[in-house]
């Protein structure tokens, strides 16, 4: 590499690339990230520490301010629109950005592909992937593409599913895609080679399959993370493939919706293992780690409340990846609001209601809102089960449950506004919203206000919100009442 330690990152909400980011800055990089919305990036520990430009790879005007000056550029785009692969959108993100690169002349781009079988037949989301790092390596900048396996770690849509499965179900029936043979990677060694690619040039121009220390089918991943928990499980081999039931039966009994788990469902259509060993020659000093011993530590990370990212975090949900939206009351919308005034500062009003769902539940009839995400789940949406990254701690653009968070202010002392809206990804005839504030008065005291918003799609959506109206009348007057409640506990607890 050249003096210019300068680094841009794609994808820097994703799960991976959010996790490359402190990696880099780490190892004394400097770092800039593009993104379409810059507010996703609120709350992260590193956000002061990085550039951040506004673009977006479909629109090529974006693209050159982020990449001028940069060394290299992390790829780590993915096209999919509400979950659904769209193969014109990946082609033409990659395009522009190859375009982009050249113009910039920038020294080379690294791109993290999917590790399958190129003789098998691929899903649409593999074909996109495979043809996306294709169109990349035809540009004139020098590419690095890594094409890794299923990636095991704390909040990886892979380790969640196996989680899930092998938790909640002694018996497993095991379709066809169960005994295909794959080679999971620890999260840790994909930012290793991701790391390690700018300080081996030989890496440059090459394509490097990438995969842990263990080949073992999808039963066998199964199966050891029950003995890791100390759990007796059977499984029940089918000869049927049925890659959609099967999305759609893990959509219905694991947080990880139908959308997300069916890639790598049909990515097990076909044995994905490394095919060389140019991976180890290239990068000798990176220690692989064996299925159960990335399962290890995804398990201590989970326990410790220290999940860094979560497949959930990127924008592919029942929902459709919609733009941030940015509120104004118009004519059509409906809401309703509660108020409460309570005697403490706003900012362990603020600490109450960022510590909603997940875990802790919704404080107040919680056996409402799980019916609710049971519904959802039936007809195809996210449901509950997604819950929340950590406790305490809340990123605007992460999932909480069956919201997003679309805004986040947080107060940096007790006269300061907070605030957090949250955006319904559960199926709804329209759009929904549900927003706490904490309001700061002049005697010392903080209005908590909670409202919820609807932008009632047609008649249907009108009939709903009408529908739902005596339900919401208590739910969100209890649940104002309880953010009271929590607030003045928490508020208690300070040290004096």
């Amino acid at each position: 590499m050249t003096e210019n330690k300068l680094i841009l990152v794609t994808g820097a909400t994703g799960y991976v690339g959010s996790r490359l980011i402190p990696r880099l800055l780490e190892a004394g990089w400097q770092v800039r990230v593009l993104v379409r919305d810059p507010a996703r990036l609120e709350g992260r520990p590193w956000l002061g520490q990085v550039q951040v430009f506004q673009g977006d790879a479909t629109r090529p005007a974006t693209l050159l301010p982020a990449l001028e000056g940069v060394a290299a550029a992390y790829y780590l785009i993915h096209g999919r629109q509400g979950g659904q692969v769209n193969a014109g959108r990946d082609m033409l993100a990659a395009r522009n950005f190859s375009s982009a690169a050249e113009q910039a002349g920038i020294g080379r781009i690294i791109y993290l592909g999917e590790l399958v079988d190129p003789t098998a037949r691929l899903s649409p989301y593999l074909r996109s992937r495979h043809e996306t790092g294709y169109i990349l390596r035809q540009g004139r900048v020098p590419v690095t593409e890594f094409r890794a396996g299923m990636i095991i770690g704390s909040g990886s849509a892979l380790f969640e599913m196996v989680r899930y499965l092998a938790e909640r179900e002694p018996l497993l029936v095991c379709p066809r895609w169960f005994f295909s043979k794959a080679q999971p990677i620890a999260i840790r060694n994909v930012l290793d080679y991701l790391a390690g690619a700018l300080e081996q040039p030989e890496s440059l121009g090459k394509l490097i399959e990438i995969g842990g220390a263990t080949r073992l089918t999808y039963a066998e991943m199964l199966l050891g993370y029950a003995r890791i928990r100390g759990l007796k499980r059977w499984l029940l081999p089918t000869p049927v493939y049925a890659p959609h039931l099967s999305a759609y039966w893990v959509h219905l009994v694991t947080p990880v919706t139908y959308h997300a788990v069916l890639p790598l469902i049909e990515g097990l259509h076909a044995d994905a293992l490394a095919q060389d060993d140019l991976a180890r020659q290239l990068f000798p000093a990176i220690h692989l780690l064996d299925f159960e011993t990335a399962v290890r530590y995804a398990l201590i990370k989970i326990e410790a409340g220290e999940i860094e990212s979560s497949w959930s975090d990127a924008l592919v949900t029942s929902a459709g990846d919609l733009q941030p939206y940015r509120f104004a009351t118009v004519e059509g919308m409906y809401l309703e609001r509660r108020q409460r005034l309570v005697d403490l500062p706003a900012t362990a009003v603020f600490r109450a209601y960022t510590g909603l769902g997940g875990q802790r539940g919704w404080l107040y009839m919680d056996w409402a809102w799980s019916i609710r995400g049971w519904i959802d789940k039936i007809v195809g949406g996210v449901g509950l089960r997604r819950g929340r990254r950590h406790p305490d701690e809340i990123w605007v653009g992460e999932s909480l449950d069956f919201w997003r968070v679309d805004a986040l202010i947080t107060p940096r002392a007790p006269h300061e506004k907070g605030l957090m809206r949250l955006r319904a990804e559960m199926k709804v005839p329209g759009k929904a919203w549900l927003e706490f504030e904490s309001l700061p008065q002049e005697d010392g005291r903080t209005l908590l206000v909670t409202t919820a918003y609807f932008d009632a799609h047609g008649l249907f959506g009108f009939l709903y919100w009408y529908a739902m109206w005596p339900v919401h009348k208590f739910i969100f007057d209890g649940l104002t009442d309880q953010l009271a409640r929590r607030a003045r506990l928490l508020h208690n607890q300070e040290p004096a």
